[in-house]
Parts: C-alpha cells; structure tokens; sequence
C-alpha cells in the first residue's frame, strides 16, 4: 500500500535513472535528445495521474509522514506539467549547456520528484526533506554554465542563502520537536491546546514559516531571487520560478492549515502585512529594471505577494483561489520562458525584443498574452485569479478593517505593475527593429509546446470552473 502511495514518485525517479543510463551509450550529438526522451516519460506519469487507482479517499502511509490525498495529486499534476515543458526547454537550450546535458536532465528530474515529495509532506521531518531533495538539485542547475561567471556567481549566492533558510527551518523544527514532542503534523495538531500560550512553539512556528519564505520569494526572504533569476540557465530559472514557488506553497499550506490552524488564525495581521510588503516590494524595484530574467525576478516576488493574499483569508476559498491562481501562473510562466529561451540567446536585455512581431508572429503573440495575463487583464487567467483573491480578502474585510487596506495595497500593486509589463509589450511591437530580423526557427516541441500553453491560459481565463472545481476540492482537507 505504502508503495502504491508514491507510485508517481517512483516513477519520475525511475526516469530519471533511465535517462542518466541512457547517457552512457548516447553519442555526444545526440544528447539533447534525452530531454525529450524525459519529455515523453513525463507526458505518460501525467496522463497516468488520472488513473481512477489513484484517487482514492485520503489516506496516510509511512508512519502518517506521507499524505495521499486530492491536495496532493492537484500539485503533483501542476509539478509534471511544468516539468515536462522544462526539460523541452533544456533540450532546445542544449548548445548554451556545456558539457553533461544528460546529468541537467537527470538532476531536474529528481528536484521534480522532491517537489512531488513536497506535495504530500505530512510531517516536519519530511518537510526537510522534500525542501533539500529540490535545494542540492537546484545548487546544480542554477550554477550549471560553469563557463559564465554569472551563473557560478548566482549559484553561490543560491547556495549559501539557501543553506541560511534550511538552517531556520531546522531550528523552527526542533523548537516544535522541543515543545510538542511531535513531529507529525496531525500529532501536533493535535497538542493546539496545550501550546497555544507557549512561545517556544510560536517561535518554531514563525521559523519554520522563514524559511518557507525563502521558496516562495515573500519578503523578508526574496533578496536572492532577482540575482539567481537573471544568473541561471534559462530553463533552469522557468523551474525555480513555477515549480519551486509551487511547492513551497503547497508547503506553506499544509504548514498552517494541517499542523497549526490554531496559530494561523492569530497570524492575520502577520500574512496580511507581509502580503502587502512583498506586493509593493516586487512591483516598485521591478519598474527600472532593463533585463527581462531580473524583471520577471521581481514580478515573482510580487505574484508571491498576491498569492499571500489568499493564506491571509485564512478560508477555505483563499486557499481555492490559491491553487487555481498557482495553476494558471505556472501555464502563464511557461510560455514567457519558452518565448525567451529561443529568443534571448546572447542577451536578456529588453531590447531582443525589438522587431519580435515580425520575426515570429507565434511567439509575439505567445509572450504578449502571458505578460497581459500576469498583469491581471481579462479575459486571461491572470486577472480571475486575481480577482478571486481579492474577492477572498473582501470577504474578511467586513470583520476587520485591515484587509480592506490590503485589498487597496494589492490594486495598487497592479496598477503599478501595468507599466513594467506594457513596457515589454511596446517593445514586442511598437519599437524600431533590430539589428537582426532573420525569422525565428521554432521546432515542432517549442511551437506545440507554446501553443499549448496559450490554450490553457485561455481556456483557465474564459472557462474558469472546472479547474475552480478541482481546487476546492482539493482544498477540502485543509482545516480554517
């Protein structure tokens, strides 16, 4: 039973063992064809996640560390999803990988399995884990163009501040461990009377949501991303950006609303004031910045901010609107990195922009939907996921006044934000052309790939019930 449990994980690491055998015996100019080889893989454990099998009631295994249930298999489809659309990245990126591409490959399939890991996390100790089966992966990846400074510099950087939030998250667990004798979080659950007036316990909670911060980019935890975003490998940075931030709120959600519900509903006016500090935070230092990777940095720690906004309902819809916005961001990231994985080659100042329009109306076209998308403009699934955040906060603001002023905060942050991303609209098709006009050869992964992901944002924005549906389905096994 307990293997059955975590069949898709086996699955992924299985892959990716068969794509580094499958290394040793493929010629040097052949390579990049692992990745769609992991590709492949990747599309099979997807369709093979809608296996009736699989959705069972929720149920636990391995001494209650590991949760099977509908919350679970919603991020876990999200996680295969983005990293199918990775490694199709990372094989079209091939010839700016140095040598070792079928280890890239590799090492992305095990973060994707502790992100998969992560999603079913029921225990404090299997938080840690999860968190560095991603991070040791990630210390790789960020860092993998050995030959640019730039990379190996973000990837010390990635290293040490990432080591800084795991030494946070370990102290956080011992003081739970300290205080409740429990690491489970049903146990701990479980003990909410009696540790409700110890500090210790408050102090390990409040640790442990530090270094969860650090993998969703909210302040006071977000100083390393624009830095990493704009020094890693293209793909590299579409993973840290969709599914790391995915499972570190997938984390973040299980954290409050299965080990503490008690504690998180002290917590208000501290997820309302970080909400709004990271929302502000990533919008403002966004505005003068000329590199498209360390603007879309920014703009990740603002989307983390107005994710926060449905943690901070503290309800079962913010947490829906939670996942569903998570869905169509992770869609909506997509296909402005697989945009800029074919055209940001040299450079990612915004002036490779120039003349896009002309060079390849499929991915004008493509970015320019996803950049309205995350601006929050209908009928893209930007703006209903926002609006179903805000919606959850108003709810709460007839009971207190200052979920009013962060509702104000976040329509401030968008209104700022319009001018950022309509900056990279005017320069898809408004400025002059640049020094290079030849057409854009896409290849028929990228092109399905990136009319895929335009469907999907499309289809989210217009015909937003199902996946609505599904979130608050899955959400039925957190407690508020």
């Amino acid at each position: 039973m307990n293997l059955a449990m975590i069949s898709l994980e086996l699955a992924v690491i299985g892959l990716a063992m068969a794509v580094l055998l499958a290394d040793l015996w493929t010629p040097k100019s052949y390579k990049h064809w692992l990745g769609y080889l992991a590709a492949i893989g990747l599309l099979v454990i997807l369709a093979a996640s809608f296996c009736p099998a699989l959705a069972t009631p929720p149920t636990v295994g391995f001494s209650g560390m590991f949760a099977h249930d509908g919350l679970a298999l919603f991020f876990k489809r999200i996680f295969l999803a983005v990293g199918l659309l990775v490694v199709l990245m990372a094989a079209e990126h091939h010839d700016r990988l140095p040598a070792g591409i079928g280890e890239f490959f590799t090492i992305t399939l095990i973060a994707l399995a502790g992100m998969m890991f992560a999603a079913s996390a029921n225990d404090f100790v299997m938080v840690f884990v999860a968190m560095e089966m991603m991070s040791v992966s990630f210390y790789v990846l960020v860092s993998f163009q050995r030959g640019r400074s730039s990379s190996l510099e973000a990837g010390v950087k990635y290293l040490i501040l990432s080591a800084l939030s795991a030494a946070i998250l370990v102290f956080g667990i011992a003081l739970i461990f300290g205080t409740s004798g429990r690491t489970n979080f049903a146990a701990v659950s479980s003990e909410a009377n009696r540790l409700a007036q110890n500090r210790a316990f408050w102090l390990g909670a409040m640790l442990v949501l530090l270094g969860l911060a650090f993998k969703i980019s909210a302040f006071p935890m977000q100083m390393w991303t624009p830095d990493v975003y704009q020094g890693a490998p293209t793909p590299v940075t579409a993973f840290l950006a969709i599914g790391s931030k995915t499972a570190g709120f997938v984390l973040v959600l299980r954290v409050l609303f299965v080990a503490a519900p008690a504690l998180a509903q002290h917590w208000s006016l501290l997820f309302t004031w970080t909400a709004a500090l990271t929302i502000l935070y990533g919008n403002l230092c966004a505005i003068p910045q000329r590199s498209l990777k360390r603007l879309l940095g920014y703009s990740s720690i603002a989307h983390a901010g107005y994710i926060l906004l449905g943690i901070a309902a503290l309800s079962a819809s913010g947490s829906a609107a939670v996942l569903y916005y998570l869905t169509g961001y992770a869609f909506t990231l997509a296909v402005v990195f697989l945009v800029l994985c074919l055209i940001a080659r040299d450079s990612d100042d915004i002036a490779v922009l120039a003349g896009l329009n002309k060079r390849s109306p499929l991915l004008a076209l493509g970015l320019a939907l996803g950049i309205i998308s995350l601006a929050g403009i209908p009928p893209m699934v930007g703006f209903f996921g926002k609006l179903l955040l805000f919606k959850s906060v108003l709810e709460r603001a007839a009971f207190d006044r200052v979920y009013l002023w962060l509702t104000l905060t976040a329509i401030a942050g968008v209104v700022i934000s319009y001018y950022y991303y309509f900056g990279i609209i005017r320069a898809i098709y408004w400025s002059e052309d640049g020094p290079d006009m030849t057409p854009i050869a896409i290849s028929a992964p990228m092109k399905i790939s990136v009319i895929a992901c335009i469907a999907v944002i499309l289809y989210l924005g217009i015909f937003p019930n199902a996946a609505l549906a599904a979130a608050t389905e899955a959400v039925k096994v957190l407690r508020f």
